[in-house]
């Protein structure tokens, strides 16, 4: 799994990224093509700016795109959100890709506190946090809050090696590594 700047040709993928499942829990419809074009298009003006305040990256398996990660920098923290592939959750990369944004956010920007909050019937995503390192805060209007601060990505979380294969688009098969972080 690596994170990587998304290009324009990755449209199509965003959108199958934000199908009707993944976007579940989510204040918004599933994503269709156009959309999909402007997000991307939107992901590479931010990478070009200067200073970049949003970060917004591809989770990538072996050239497949399975999900977006983003930190939004504010004044002094980061606020981090991520989406998977449906076929992709339950396989560790979502913490993968959360606790490798926690490398830039911290060791590269310096930042002090990475927040995230997920939707309270969204209890996968909980978990996600917390084996990244986040701590939980608080639950306000059906939302639950969590904060990261240096050294609490430091201690030994899950890593890819829950599932076999992920289903990429194509209906390719791609193994997983079945070594990751222990």
């Amino acid at each position: 799994m690596s994170l990587r700047e998304l290009t324009t040709d990755d449209a199509r993928a965003v959108q199958r990224i934000y199908s009707s499942a993944s976007v579940l829990h989510l204040p918004r419809a599933a994503m269709e093509g156009t959309e999909a074009q402007r997000f991307v298009e939107r992901a590479v003006r931010c990478a070009r700016e200067t200073p970049r305040t949003h970060h917004v990256l591809g989770i990538d398996m072996n050239g497949d795109l399975l999900g977006i990660i983003k930190l939004n920098r504010t004044s002094t923290n980061g606020k981090l959100s991520y989406i998977l592939r449906d076929d992709a959750w339950g396989c560790g990369v979502a913490t993968a890709a959360v606790t490798e944004l926690l490398v830039l956010a911290f060791g590269v920007l310096g930042l002090p506190v990475v927040t995230a909050k997920h939707h309270a019937d969204n209890a996968a995503s909980g978990r996600v946090l917390v084996k990244a390192g986040f701590s939980r805060t608080e639950t306000t209007g059906g939302f639950v809050h969590y904060a990261a601060e240096p050294g609490s990505a430091d201690r030994p979380r899950l890593g890819l090696s829950r599932c076999s294969t992920v289903v990429p688009a194509g209906m390719r098969t791609i193994p997983i590594p079945t070594k990751g972080r222990q």
